[in-house]
């Protein structure tokens, strides 16, 4: 089981990867590789260089119980130096499962459009971007080039106020703060602001956690601050028709 409160298991064809952008400043995932190398943990011999790992493509499909996977929590699927014919085999383990659903989310938001350009997204994948800050906005359009049945949004950790936002062809809005002992904090005004406009748009609305800062800006130990925002805590999922 994962730990990552929106989805129930993970999926790692590939590991690895490189920072693109300030949401990858402190990663978790190389923080984890790290100590998944000094365990002698297979598929981490080389820390968090980004590789290939063929063995796991079949790990879906052993599992016959319907189940919802995070794809590549400790990679990127779309990093430049994953060839298109291992994501070729990757989908293909979708199409083969359609009793999973598989959240696939990256920063590489420029190959989407062109990978998918003559392909099909599976329907029972939902495609994502992370979004961080102001800058990063730029994803979403090419996100939403992508006929995909759901198109989410992760913004964590949320660095900034994010404006106003188009949410067009947007089903589902993940919010969240960092954690860690180098976090940067996330006021409560900046998560509002997108909660409001996914309320308005009609998106799902899902928030993940304050990290190591509160609403009031004081910094605790880990899930101390817990996981309401305003009275109330945030676990919508987009509708399936």
């Amino acid at each position: 089981m994962s730990r990552i409160e929106w989805t129930e298991r993970t999926w790692n064809p590939t590991t690895g990867c490189a920072k693109v952008s300030p949401g990858c400043l402190h990663c978790y995932a190389e923080v984890m590789a790290r100590r998944l190398h000094a365990m002698g943990a297979p598929g981490y011999e080389r820390r968090f260089e980004l590789t290939l790992q063929p063995d796991r493509l079949e790990q879906p499909l052993q599992r016959r119980a319907p189940t919802v996977y995070f794809v590549n929590s400790m990679s990127d699927l779309f990093h430049k130096d994953v060839p298109e014919d291992f994501l070729d085999r990757v989908f293909d383990v979708m199409r083969v499962t359609p009793q999973h659903t598989y959240q696939v989310l990256t920063k590489r938001a420029v190959r989407l459009p062109e990978y998918f350009a003559n392909r099909t997204v599976p329907d029972n994948c939902w495609l994502g971007v992370s979004v961080e800050d102001r800058r990063r906005i730029r994803r979403v359009p090419l996100l939403r080039q992508v006929a995909a049945k759901v198109r989410f949004l992760s913004i964590e950790p949320l660095l900034e106020d994010l404006g106003e936002l188009d949410l067009r062809g947007i089903h589902w809005v993940i919010v969240g703060g960092e954690s860690g002992h180098q976090a940067r904090p996330m006021r409560r005004e900046w998560a509002l602001n997108v909660m409001n406009q996914c309320k308005d748009a009609g998106v799902a609305f899902f928030f993940k956690q304050w990290g190591r800062y509160g609403p009031d800006g004081v910094a605790r130990s880990k899930g101390a601050n817990g996981r309401k925002l305003g009275r109330r805590t945030f676990d919508e999922y987009p509708a399936l028709a």
